[in-house]
């Protein structure tokens, strides 16, 4: 099975591996599972290019007219093609249809090319369009009317689109329904801008550590409640699981880079720099993690730190933080809002997560080997302090105690 190739288009390579498995019998949901596409895609993608080879056999009734030939009954049922029949190559009297991968992709290519030309209109074609459209709006018509019983050589959102831009004699108080409704409000892009991210891919972080033999880094993450809510900031140590929470009021860059920026001073205040506990930090493609620069370089500008993104929605890339958020659910179930959270909420949740004594560290728990390695001090800055193993409360009593 490859790599999952979800919301993209079919390549010509995929088209020749589902030609193959059709020929060798194989089902629409392992030639799916072996492309990294769903069932359902590829029983479309092999409907929707069905190749007809009609039936050199004639059929005609007792008075000597011809007659439609009789169809397979093998056709009716997926695969809906020949292709895997063992008697593909002999004459079977009946009409035949195959998956053809180059056929299919000279298809696609065609209409791909087709849709992104458009349908150019000359001025007088332009001016019959209006005049169709316009007209009939006046008289009350629905565009979905005027569209069937007129023949107009371009789509409804293209009509849309000149009305909005006035290229239309009609105007908005002649369409039904365009003065009834708000337009939509435009979502901003909650995700890290391309440009953002040059040299800061998944490979550029994978090549860096490989390099430079780093070991452990810095895994960023936020946990959202409430949507629209307040979230929880996380930074997770990989070398010890130590995770580091800061609460924000929103989910936006500005409150992120601002907490950051709060916290280098909190280090600088202290004797301490930033750089030298977060040098490498990588975090996923969230629009909060926007403002590069902010998180890169200390309070003068100068960079302390490298960020690097895991690939999009591929939370795996980094597990230590997705894995340490199932302790913090323990104490804090999904789907609760944290708007009624302080900073000191969120710092006794994380104290006990970081106090749980963990097996794979041989019965140490996150706090003890991280006060080890940075002192208890640093801790502090980080809002952590150590909870006794006994007073140690993994569930959500914590909050209701």
């Amino acid at each position: 099975m490859t790599e999952s190739t979800k919301n993209k288009h079919l390549t010509q390579d995929q088209r020749l591996e589902i030609q193959e498995c059709l020929d060798h019998g194989m089902t629409f949901k392992a030639i799916g599972r072996r492309i990294g596409k769903d069932q359902t895609t590829v029983s479309k993608e092999v409907k929707k290019h069905i190749l007809i080879h009609p039936s050199g056999v004639s059929r005609f009734d007792d008075e000597g007219n011809p007659i439609a030939p009789a169809i397979c009954q093998a056709l009716m049922k997926s695969p809906f093609v020949c292709n895997p029949c063992k008697r593909r190559h002999s004459s079977c009297g009946f009409q035949k249809q195959y998956y053809n991968a180059k056929n299919a992709q000279n298809e696609y290519a065609t209409l791909l090319r087709d849709a992104r030309e458009g349908i150019p209109l000359n001025k007088e074609e332009f001016y019959e369009v209006d005049r169709i459209v316009s007209s009939g709006l006046k008289r009350g018509q629905h565009i979905y009317h005027i569209f069937a019983t007129n023949n107009i050589p371009v789509s409804k959102s293209t009509i849309y689109r000149h009305l909005h831009r006035g290229y239309l004699s009609a105007s908005k108080m002649d369409f039904p329904r365009v003065v009834k409704f708000k337009a939509r409000r435009q979502k901003q892009p909650d995700y890290v801008p391309k440009a953002a991210k040059a040299g800061r891919t998944h490979e550029d972080f994978m090549a860096f550590i490989g390099n430079n033999g780093v070991k452990s880094w810095v895994e960023m993450d936020t946990v959202i409640g409430r949507v629209g809510g307040k979230v929880i900031l996380t930074l997770d140590f990989t070398f010890c699981n130590f995770m580091a929470a800061f609460l924000l009021d929103s989910k936006s860059a500005a409150d992120m880079s601002g907490k950051i920026k709060e916290l280098k001073a909190d280090f600088a205040n202290a004797g301490f720099r930033f750089g030298d506990l977060f040098p490498l930090i990588l975090t996923d493609n969230g629009g909060e993690f926007a403002n590069v620069s902010a998180i890169e370089n200390d309070l003068n500008g100068q960079k302390e730190t490298a960020l690097y993104f895991c690939d999009p929605y591929k939370s795996c890339q980094k597990p230590k933080v997705e894995k340490n958020h199932t302790l913090f659910r323990d104490i804090v179930p999904k789907g609760e809002s944290f708007d009624a959270f302080t900073q000191e909420t969120v710092s006794l949740i994380f104290s006990h997560v970081n106090s749980v004594k963990r097996k794979i560290y041989n019965g140490k728990s996150p706090f003890e080997l991280f006060a080890f390695t940075y002192g208890s001090d640093v801790a502090k800055l980080l809002r952590i302090e150590p909870i006794a193993p006994n007073d140690v409360l993994q569930s959500s009593l914590l909050l209701k105690k």
